[in-house]
C-alpha cells in the first residue's frame, strides 16, 4: 500500500510515465463482458474435455479439447508462449521441423492483436481441428458456442474463481476491448 502511494503521489508530479496496455474483452450472448490484462481461458472448470463450435473468420468447427486460451500482448510471453514452445517440441522431436524465430509469438503489451491457441485438441467423429491457432484484431472476433450442460467457464489472468459461465448454448465472443489498461512507472 505504501508503494502505490508513493506511486501515486510521483504520477500527481509527473514524475512518472504510462505506457497503454491491450486488453482482450469476452462479450456472452447474455450481456455479461468479462476483460482481461493478459489472458482468458475458456473450457471446462475441472480436468475434462470441454466441448464448444469455434468460430474463426469464415471457417467453424466443433472441437473437444482441453481448452482454449487467447492471449493478448501482455499475456503473450506467460501461457500463450509455453503452449507454443510445448508444441514446437512435439513436431521437432517428431519431424525435424526448424524452429520458430525467437519471439516470433510475443507482441508488445500496447499491439492491437490477439493471439489464440486450442489447448489438446481431440480429432473425433464429431470434432475437428483444423482451426487450433490464430492471430486477429479489430474488427475481428473469435467466437465460441459452449456445448457442455455445466462446468463450463471462463475467467481471465489466471484468477479461476472469478469466472463466467460457459454452459450449452452460451456464445462467447472475444476480441480486442476498446480500452486499455495503463501501466505507470517511474519515468
Amino acid at each position: 500500500m505504501h508503494e502505490a502511494r508513493a506511486l501515486i503521489d510521483l504520477a500527481l508530479n509527473g514524475a512518472t510515465s504510462i505506457k497503454p496496455v491491450s486488453m482482450a474483452k469476452v462479450q456472452l450472448n447474455d450481456g455479461q463482458t468479462l476483460f482481461a490484462v493478459n489472458d482468458f481461458f475458456i473450457g471446462a472448470r475441472t480436468h475434462v474435455s470441454a466441448k464448444y463450435k469455434i468460430q474463426f473468420g469464415s471457417k467453424t468447427e466443433d472441437h473437444i479439447s482441453s481448452g482454449v486460451i487467447v492471449s493478448t500482448g501482455a499475456g503473450s510471453t506467460g501461457w500463450l508462449r509455453s503452449v507454443i514452445t510445448g508444441a514446437y517440441r512435439i513436431v521437432q522431436n517428431s519431424s525435424k521441423k526448424t524452429k520458430p524465430p525467437e519471439g516470433a509469438y510475443c507482441l508488445d503489451w500496447s499491439s492491437e492483436q490477439l493471439f489464440f491457441a486450442v489447448r489438446e485438441p481431440f480429432i473425433s467423429v464429431t470434432s475437428k481441428a483444423n482451426v487450433v491457432f490464430g492471430e486477429f484484431g479489430p474488427p475481428e472476433a473469435l467466437t465460441l458456442t459452449s456445448f457442455m450442460p455445466e462446468n463450463g467457464v471462463i475467467f481471465s489472468d489466471g484468477i479461476e474463481s472469478d469466472y463466467l459461465n460457459f454452459n450449452s448454448g452460451t456464445t462467447a465472443s472475444i476480441s480486442l476491448a476498446e480500452r486499455k489498461a495503463n501501466l505507470i512507472h517511474r519515468g
